[in-house]
């Protein structure tokens, strides 16, 4: 089995010495991102400054992680079994990026990180690999991809808790009540892609570790606003896409404990995945799988994807989490108070108004449907927002009272605000601006 990557990294990948420089921290943004000047055409005549207030969805490429890209592109190859000097060098950065998202994620000896698609990819990469028998624990407040790729094996869906402490207690109870000796897998989201509410990941992991259970945790909404510790945090996997972590190019990462991973069957079977493929005389094929990350990620990978995950978590980590933290929070404070004072709008939340969480709000305002205030939003203020179920339809449904599946009164969607390390606070307050006048 591999070891983890967790070894001393640079702290920047090798680009060649004319490579454009990282745009300096604006003094209104701590990750100056790509699309910052794009103009946007209103409804009303004349162009306005777009605001991208559907990071939740995928967050604008962080400019740092842009120009890694653009100055590695003209040496890009293939990796792994090329013998040209380009080759080796894209081999070398493709494996180091594995290392510095390794040390991002403080991954532990034995840990593997994989690269896939998305979190989406890297949850079913991981429901293919669970021992068979395997009972799966989820929350009904999930995001669909982590409530649905488990189809192989007994899922029980935990009703959606109203604080985190009933959180932990209903975990705890469900796991305990499961036949002896069952292989069990709790799956937790770090924060909701809803609500942008924080959940009880350490109390839930120590809940798991009383009854012998592995956690996986979804960190899709948690990776680009708070540090992901995997010792920490004490989960056995983490799941997280680039597109949200202002990386683009269609990466995602499944990092954690090597032992199930490494017996499974291959996520995807080809070339790269393999040791030794012999044929008898018969025409039988004979395969030896890789046991490392190699195992599943057959076909020639995404090397610049996982080159520019890798640069996405160097630009985090220079910015710090803390100032990250510390913005998000002064435009949450804009948002939330501004939509509170507007007539008729409502905020969702699971745990109640004074829950911690992420830059994530979703709201409803009445006599209003939230498609129609999302396209009034983009038409006549250029900001763009998210409106509907947001793949989460039974926690949004239990959310706006519209538990029945037809027949149901009231709304049955949602507007969702999301925005990160790159907004600048003026877009926050032409956010309550609009809100206030739609709703007026």
């Amino acid at each position: 089995m591999a070891q983890a990557p967790c070894v001393s990294v640079s702290t920047a990948v090798d680009v060649p010495a004319d490579a454009p420089a990282a745009l300096a921290a604006s003094p209104d943004v701590p990750l100056p991102v790509l699309g910052a000047d794009v103009l946007v055409p209103l409804a009303s005549g004349g162009q306005i400054d777009y605001a991208a207030l559907d990071c939740a969805a995928s967050a604008p490429a962080a400019r740092a992680v842009w120009d890694e890209v653009a100055a590695f592109a003209p040496h890009y190859a293939g990796v792994h079994r090329g013998a040209g000097h380009l080759s080796l060098r894209a081999t070398e950065l493709f494996e180091r990026s594995r290392a510095e998202v390794a040390a991002f994620l403080g991954c532990r000896p034995g840990d593997q990180v994989v690269f896939t698609r998305s979190t989406t990819d890297s949850l079913n990469l991981l429901a293919g690999a669970l021992p068979e028998g395997t009972r799966v624990f989820a929350f009904g407040s999930e995001h669909h991809a982590l409530l649905l790729p488990w189809r192989r094996h007994p899922l029980t869906c935990l009703p959606v808790p109203r604080s985190a402490d009933e959180a932990v207690r209903a975990a705890d109870e469900a796991l305990a009540a499961r036949p002896a000796g069952t292989p069990a897998l709790l799956c937790v989201t770090g924060a909701s892609n809803v609500t942008g509410e924080l959940w009880p990941v350490r109390e839930l992991a120590a809940a798991a570790r009383r009854h012998g259970a592995r956690v996986v945790l979804d960190a899709a909404q948690l990776a680009p606003h708070r540090a992901v510790d995997l010792g920490e945090l004490d989960v056995d996997w983490v799941a997280f896409s680039g597109h949200k972590l202002y990386a683009p190019f269609g990466s995602g990462v499944l990092a954690g404990r090597g032992d199930w991973l490494s017996e499974a069957e291959p996520y995807l079977a080809g070339g790269g995945a393999t040791r030794v493929v012999t044929r008898a005389p018969d025409g039988r094929l004979s395969v030896e799988w890789a046991r490392d990350e190699a195992r599943h990620e057959a076909g020639s990978p995404n090397v610049i994807g996982a080159l520019a995950v890798a640069a996405a978590c160097r630009a985090l980590t220079a910015v710090g989490f803390d100032a990250i933290e510390a913005h998000e929070r002064r435009l949450l404070g804009v948002v939330r108070a501004g939509l509170a004072s507007a007539p008729g709008v409502r905020e969702l939340s699971v745990f109640g108004p004074g829950a911690d969480r992420v830059a994530v709000v979703s709201f409803t305002v009445a006599g209003r449907e939230a498609a129609e205030v999302a396209r009034e939003l983009s038409e006549g203020y250029g900001i763009g927002v998210r409106a509907g179920m947001f793949c989460a339809q039974p926690l949004v449904r239990q959310l706006l009272g519209a538990e029945a599946e037809a027949g149901c009164e009231g709304p049955e969607a949602a507007v969702r605000v999301s925005f990160g390390a790159g907004t600048p606070l003026a877009h926050a307050e032409r956010l309550v601006v609009a809100v206030r006048e739609l709703a007026a």
